[in-house]
């Protein structure tokens, strides 16, 4: 998909936003009842986070965005593909400041060399085995940004097509244990990871609102 259509489409939000694909919404395997861990992590409070989607045009104008790759030291979400974004901080202007600060720590976003728009947000995640609402923050950027990786947050950089998420792409389905659990998910394969999870859902979203 050429960016100039992308970004076309961004700018004309629908209301209400479409659904991604269900298959990407993971799903705990269970026999009896959950573990005390897990109760205890879903009933707690919810902190505020956001995750930056940033579109931009690449080679050809063909639409990208930016993911990142977390360490494997990471123990929450070691080895996990991720939007760039983070906790919410006490001044921030909420979720757009907070989405573009985690992003210029984390891959070193300069918004204004980029020429950064936010234009608005996908559907809010709930993560609570984690702690948290994800806010997507959905913003496009007039050049390719310059990123380099933090050395202690990311472990890898990728600039993925947007195509990669549209309504035709391919997805894994994936039992495995995950911190004792048995989870049931989809995926998409991107660049030899798998795209899941929160991430996952949200650019089933992102595909459906190009798609529209």
């Amino acid at each position: 998909m050429r960016f100039t259509e992308a970004r076309s489409r961004i700018e004309r939000l629908p209301t209400p936003l479409p659904r991604g694909r269900v298959e990407l919404t993971p799903t705990l395997l269970l026999r009896g009842e959950a573990p005390e861990a897990l109760r205890l992590a879903t009933a707690g409070p919810v902190r505020d986070a956001a995750a930056l989607v940033l579109v931009y045009p690449g080679v050809g104008d063909e639409a990208y965005l930016v993911l990142t790759v977390r360490p494997v030291d990471d123990h929450a979400h070691a080895g996990q593909v991720a939007l760039p974004g983070g906790k919410r901080e006490p001044g921030d202007d909420f979720p757009a400041s907070t989405a573009l600060r985690e992003a210029a720590e984390e891959v070193g976003l300069d918004a204004v060399a980029a020429g950064v728009t936010v234009l608005g947000r996908l559907d809010d995640v709930d993560v609570r085995v984690t702690g948290f609402r994800m806010v997507p923050v959905l913003a496009v950027a007039d050049r390719a940004p310059q990123l380099v990786a933090h050395d202690r947050e990311v472990a890898a950089i990728l600039r993925v097509p947007v195509r990669q998420f549209l309504s035709d792409a391919r997805i894994d389905v994936v039992e495995e244990d995950r911190a004792g659990l048995r989870l049931r998910y989809g995926a998409y394969p991107v660049q030899g990871h798998r795209v899941w999870g929160a991430t996952g859902q949200v650019l089933a979203q992102l595909g459906a609102v190009l798609e529209e």
